[in-house]
């Protein structure tokens, strides 16, 4: 039976917007190109985020009651899923309907802190297992050249 590693916690809390000042004004100013920067940096279609802007006007629509923003709210979970980090989907739904931004920037710092760290491959006991090299042919065992070779020799 597979034992699941240990959770960790999540690089920044949720309202660590000035530990990273880049990440602040990014999503300060520009969150929606954050968060297709976020979806595309974590593997899904850049234009993911989009649900979140037409999603409520969809259920505005149809009258369907939607109150959490579906994007968001997946791809945190997801990413807390993929990077073992501890959490609930009660706190990543209260993070995504009134932390919107804030969400996407805890996002964001995670996929930079991911990619900045090295990945450690600890090798334990491994057996290299190499071919011997070729032997060498003798003169004696050697096949006579081709018949161009001997012409130019024996000029």
């Amino acid at each position: 039976m597979a034992t699941q590693p240990a959770l960790t916690e999540w690089n920044s809390e949720l309202m660590d917007c000035f530990e990273d000042a880049s990440t602040c004004c990014y999503g300060f100013w520009c969150c929606p190109c954050m968060a297709c920067t976020v979806a595309g940096r974590y593997g899904e279609n850049r234009c993911l985020p989009l649900c979140d802007i037409c999603a409520p006007a969809l259920c505005v629509i149809f009258e369907i009651p939607l109150f959490a923003p579906p994007a968001v709210l997946s791809l945190r979970a997801s990413m807390r899923s993929k990077y073992g980090i501890k959490g609930s989907i009660c706190k990543d739904i209260l993070a995504s309907c009134f932390c919107v931004w804030c969400s996407w920037c805890q996002m964001h710092r995670e996929l930079k802190h991911r990619s900045q760290v090295p990945t450690i491959i600890n090798v334990v006991n491994q057996t290299v297992v190499t071919q011997p090299a070729p032997m060498m042919m003798t003169i004696q065992n050697a096949a006579p050249p081709p018949p161009a070779y001997q012409y130019a020799v024996q000029k």
